[in-house]
């Protein structure tokens, strides 16, 4: 299969580019992976999109994981525009351009923000709840949506989106890779108490496996699709499986919910005790039905294989 690729710098596409080597794979993006032929490359910026994209003629998927990511870097994040130069407008200049040269189906990696910040235990999100973006880097993917189904419609070129949750694995960033160096180095984490909350996750590898499968699946085409590992778990379970499956002591301790809320508004982190204290499940039923689709791997093997990967680099 010829397949074109955006976002291969990044934290899913990275893992992304190194499953498709059984495949005729073209990277759009600023740099050029390493090891990857300079003519398999197309230098692009989805913030001023433009020149020529010959180097999309032939091929057959366009998976677009290229986008501004949610991470809070000191601006303002109010400033929706910042987030549609790339997921909005770039996003849809590159499907035009895809559409163009005649790639069957586009495959836009989103985010499950466009169904909301937060559900109530028990009541997950599905693929046909009515939207409900919050902030502006939900808001410019669920725009980008729209836009795509629209080039869909005057096209015929086929769309699948993708909505993942809390994306982890090797090589993640944010806050998860903080939980994971404290917990390897024995630092005690305050939220072993943290019990009665519910969290969808996904593993890298099975997200990734899931885009592939949306690459050839036909019942994929023009169909919006939400991914997890299938196991919904509590905040002290996540520390429960990071430590076996790094083999490391649990250290975590309990402290009252209450005093981490007014801890998390002294310092101002509000956002990221919502994260680690509230709830957020996805419903993946649809996913599996209509793609006979399952997560290959579980929590536990995905958190052995980050710390085997850390193990390795340490011996090296």
């Amino acid at each position: 299969m010829n397949i074109v690729l955006t976002g291969a710098g990044g934290f899913v596409g990275k893992h992304l580019l190194n499953s498709l080597n059984e495949h005729n794979v073209v990277v759009l993006g600023r740099q050029r992976p390493k090891g990857l032929r300079e003519e398999r490359f197309l230098e692009v910026d989805l913030e001023s999109p433009g020149g020529s994209y010959e180097i999309l003629k032939g091929a057959d998927v366009l998976i677009h994981c290229a986008g501004r990511a949610h991470i809070m870097e000191g601006n303002d994040v109010s400033d929706v525009e910042r987030y549609r130069n790339i997921n909005t407008k770039g996003t849809l200049e590159l499907a035009k351009q895809a559409a163009k040269y005649a790639i069957k189906r586009f495959i836009f990696i989103s985010t499950v923000k466009v169904n909301g910040e937060y559900t109530e235990l028990g009541k997950p999100f599905k693929a046909d709840d009515l939207p409900d973006p919050k902030d502006p880097y939900a808001v410019s993917k669920y725009e980008a949506e729209l836009g795509l189904q629209e080039i869909s419609k005057s096209t015929g070129m086929e769309v699948v989106v993708i909505r993942p949750p809390l994306i982890y694995g090797e090589g993640v960033k944010g806050n998860l890779k903080s939980m994971i160096t404290s917990m390897k180095n024995g630092i005690p984490l305050p939220f072993g108490g943290i019990k009665s909350n519910l969290r969808s996750l996904v593993s890298v590898d099975n997200l990734v496996d899931l885009i592939l499968t949306c690459a050839v699946h036909p019942m994929a085409a023009n169909k919006t699709f939400l991914v997890s590992d299938d196991n919904d778990i509590s905040t002290a379970q996540l520390l429960n499986e990071m430590s076996n499956g790094m083999g490391v002591r649990n250290r975590s301790i309990s402290v009252p919910e209450s005093l981490l809320n007014c801890l998390a508004k002294l310092f101002r982190r509000e956002e990221l005790s919502k994260r680690l204290l509230g709830s957020l499940q996805v419903d993946i039923s649809e996913t599996k039905l209509t793609l006979g689709w399952k997560p290959p791997y579980s929590i536990e093997q995905s958190m052995r294989k980050i710390a085997n990967c850390n193990s390795q680099r340490r011996g090296n």
